[in-house]
């Protein structure tokens, strides 16, 4: 099957050293929990994930053309 397309923006500190926003190529089906461990996130430090503007759960398969946003988890009062 051929790749998927997928827009992933990064906020905050996960843009240090990477990118802000980039399209990524993915096997179809593909999960955001892939998607994170293979930009070398840990996901204890995931605050918030979006796809397409919606929450998303670790397991959400993307689909071509979806945009995944990660947020870092953010501390202080």
């Amino acid at each position: 099957m051929a790749p998927i397309t997928v827009t992933i923006k990064l906020f905050a500190h996960f843009r240090h050293g990477r990118f802000k926003e980039a399209d990524h190529q993915f096997p179809p089906g593909v999960a955001c929990r892939e998607v994170i461990l293979g930009l070398g996130f840990r996901l204890g430090e995931m605050g918030i994930v979006m796809v397409n503007g919606q929450h998303a759960p670790l397991d959400h398969p993307l689909s071509e053309r979806d945009t995944l946003a990660l947020f870092p988890l953010v501390g202080g009062g």
